[in-house]
């Protein structure tokens, strides 16, 4: 036990020796959770607020148009205009507009829109109630009177169904024409469904001796509730800082691997792992003690990025971070990803022959473990190819550990698949940096 001691103080003193390359361990990982957690959240922000550009041009003025109005300018996808420059624009001059990009969609609701669905609904009830077809209402006006030559003002046909235009530029997506014209459809069906209850109530109380009132709002009698899917009733939902905390505090723990790899080397290359080596010291013990370190070392870390996600973020404007409500499983989590970062440094440090050679590969390689775990990019909007070879990342498994406890509120036995991984990658890597001293010693 004493010697453990020895071999724990001497490696304290290695790893403080260095003493603004402590600070920066900490420093560098803490301000760059800071910093990423603010850029992707204003990313994400930007991406789902961005709204679409639309000029409206309500020539109605009636329910048909006012509810279509009400729905779009209420509306999260399209940042809605009515006039440009301070004047209406003409259905000639808003199709110029959007041929040239000054809008991506225009919509234009002719003028007695409302009317002509009115008077549609009015006659094709009034023939249901009197036995005929109700296909040949648009023939008269149910006293036998031609509608075919009675014009509007706007030159359509006053028994013409109501036509909304809409003008879309080349270049708009697809998912935004499809909102556009979904939402329009399910306005229009609004005002004929109140139409079409109001006149049957009409011709109902010209029957029946008691009055009658069919008249109902339709939009209250289904609701639409959206909300996160949640296990176990959580209410937790994800954020930036759910993401990026996590992410970047998995880079950073990783990155350890220069500096204690380069402490290996460092002795080698000085003497000083010979001499232990001939003392009553095996070489099992000198891992364990450098792994108890920086084990402490990768739980500062963390413990510093979760607070900081919990007090410093929050200053910030950005979501507070939520842990969940096991902390036996964040701890288990934070204590295999933390193994699997010293495992992949006591490796790299037994294998590298110079500290520029660990220095070089530790870096880059954790790079290039962090871009393709998800650290850099969200796995969900990788290719599938790339998501599939994020699962041979040892950063990705933490990485998804802790959404599962941050975002899912996970318990022990959700995320005990992401801490066996951690755990074998460390009995691996551990393996690897007893079998490469075996054949030094040799």
């Amino acid at each position: 036990m004493k010697n453990f001691i020895n071999l724990l103080r001497k490696d304290f003193l290695l790893l403080i020796r260095d003493f603004w390359g402590v600070v920066l361990l900490f420093l560098m990982p803490w301000a760059l959770v800071l910093m990423m957690t603010y850029l992707q959240d204003s990313t994400f922000r930007s991406i789902n607020e961005n709204r679409v550009p639309l000029y409206l041009l309500n020539n109605d003025g009636d329910s048909l148009g006012n509810m279509v109005s009400r729905h779009l300018l209420t509306s999260n996808i399209f940042e809605v205009s009515t006039t440009s420059g301070g004047r209406v624009l003409s259905a000639g001059e808003l199709e110029e507009a959007v041929s040239r990009g000054d809008y991506l969609i225009g919509v234009i609701i002719p003028e007695h829109a409302t009317e002509r669905l009115r008077e549609k609904v009015r006659l094709g009830i009034e023939k249901a109630f009197n036995g005929d077809n109700v296909s040949h209402a648009d023939d008269n006006d149910g006293n036998g009177n031609s509608l075919s030559h009675v014009d509007n003002s706007d030159g359509t046909r006053a028994d013409a169904l109501p036509e909304i235009r809409i003008l879309i530029d080349p270049k708009a997506k697809q998912s935004f024409r499809t909102s556009l014209i979904r939402a329009v459809r399910e306005n229009a069906l609004r005002v004929q469904n109140r139409l079409l209850l109001g006149e049957i109530t009409r011709q109902v109380n010209r029957i029946v001796p008691i009055p009658v009132n069919l008249d109902m709002d339709t939009d209250e009698l289904i609701t639409i509730r959206e909300s996160y899917a949640q296990s176990n009733g959580t209410d937790i939902i994800p954020d930036s800082t759910q993401h990026n905390v996590p992410a970047w505090s998995m880079f950073a723990i990783f990155f350890i691997v220069i500096s204690l790899a380069g402490n290996m080397i460092g002795e080698r290359e000085t003497g000083c792992f010979n001499r232990l080596m001939t003392m009553p010291f095996s070489f099992r013990l000198y891992i364990l003690s450098k792994v108890s370190v920086y084990l402490c070392v990768c739980m500062l870390q963390l413990a510093l990025m979760i607070l900081t996600g919990m007090y410093a973020i929050p200053l910030l404007g950005l979501p507070v971070l939520k842990l969940g409500h096991s902390l036996f499983a964040l701890i288990a989590m934070s204590v295999s990803s933390s193994l699997a970062a010293i495992g992949y440094g006591l490796a790299i440090g037994s294998i590298a022959r110079t500290n520029q050679q660990a220095s070089v590969f530790g870096a880059v390689s954790v790079v290039i473990l962090a871009a393709i775990g998800g650290v850099w990019i969200p796995t969900f909007i990788m290719p599938r190819f790339m998501q599939t070879i994020s699962n041979a990342s040892p950063l990705n498994w933490g990485l998804n550990g802790f959404h599962e406890i941050f975002v899912r509120d996970a318990g022990f036995s959700d995320i005990l698949p992401y801490v066996s991984a951690s755990l074998l990658f460390f009995i691996l890597t551990l393996a690897i940096s007893c079998r490469s001293n075996r054949k030094r010693r040799m």
